[in-house]
């Protein structure tokens, strides 16, 4: 079976107001799995956040081709790129990301707003999938009702609900204590293990990469390691 993800010497390099370019990625080749839970590490300029954005459709390589659920994604235009993060990419960030005049459960049902399914339809699988993280009975309170890991659960909720292959999580704990980050990579660890949904997690925690099962370690846009998490994120 192919990867879901392939990346074939990616690059990615920025243009300053000088007219230089400042290169960031050199050359990534990199397969993942269906059913993965993979995390990225690195120290502050290593090129992990870059990776992280190219791999959400977020940012376009400078060269290399990316392969997502066996679609080249590297060319795309802005409104495939678009279409492809709504429908196949969901995406859990540290600072959470939730409207905050909005309830939870409108929060959960937004991209399926932009998917077009309908507002009954999308109300009644966003409380399906708030249920299914824990929370179905917040259904209707606003964000600063939720402590911090609850408002992460609805992160995580609003990232499956349109049943995405790939779920991106971006230090997602980086704001919550070591109890409440403990519970959030559990959530991760039962979604990855229950429904087989692929998960790559950016962090720079050790102990929250051995969640996963596998570590790529970025040092200066090369990956320097690639291989099972035991011994290797210290």
């Amino acid at each position: 079976m192919a990867p879901l993800i392939r990346l074939t010497g990616i690059t990615k390099h920025y243009a300053t107001a000088g007219a230089m370019d400042v290169p960031v990625l050199f050359g990534i080749d990199l397969a993942i799995a269906r059913g993965e839970f993979v995390a990225i590490m690195g120290q502050s300029g290593s090129g992990k956040s870059t990776l992280m954005n190219i791999l959400g459709c977020l940012d376009s390589p400078s060269g290399g081709s990316y392969e997502l659920d066996g679609r080249d994604v590297s060319a795309l235009g802005d409104r495939e790129l678009a279409n492809v993060r709504n429908r196949t990419i969901g995406f859990v960030f540290q600072g959470f990301n939730l409207l905050r005049r909005m309830s939870t459960e409108d929060n959960v049902a937004l991209p399926l707003a932009y998917a077009g399914v309908g507002r009954a339809e999308a109300r009644r699988r966003a409380r399906e999938q708030l249920t299914q993280t824990g929370l179905g009975e917040f259904a209707a309170r606003l964000p600063n009702q939720l402590s911090g890991g609850q408002q992460q659960r609805v992160a995580i909720a609003r990232a499956l609900v349109n049943h995405p292959a790939l779920v991106l999580a971006d230090e997602p704990t980086g704001n919550l204590d070591t109890r409440t980050s403990n519970e959030i990579m559990e959530v991760f660890t039962r979604l990855n293990a229950e429904s087989g949904i692929t998960v790559v997690l950016v962090t720079h925690e050790p102990d929250i990469a051995r969640h996963a099962h596998r570590l790529v370690r970025l040092k200066d846009g090369l990956v320097i390691y690639d291989g099972p998490v035991q011994g290797a994120a210290q």
